[in-house]
């Protein structure tokens, strides 16, 4: 039981710094450049892009 536990936190952990990471981005080039932001599909979709 605690296998299943401890493998749904680590994906739930992944796609919290996977949506960290893209609201990161979306700050820094919101501020640099903001249409730039609206042409990156990782931007856009953090949880369904690889990167």
């Amino acid at each position: 039981m605690s296998g299943s536990f401890e493998s749904f936190a680590q994906r739930l952990l992944a796609a919290a710094q996977g949506a960290a990471t893209a609201r990161t981005e979306q700050l820094r080039l919101a501020r640099t450049d903001p249409a730039q932001r609206w042409r990156k599909a990782s931007l856009l979709w953090p949880n369904f892009t690889k990167g």
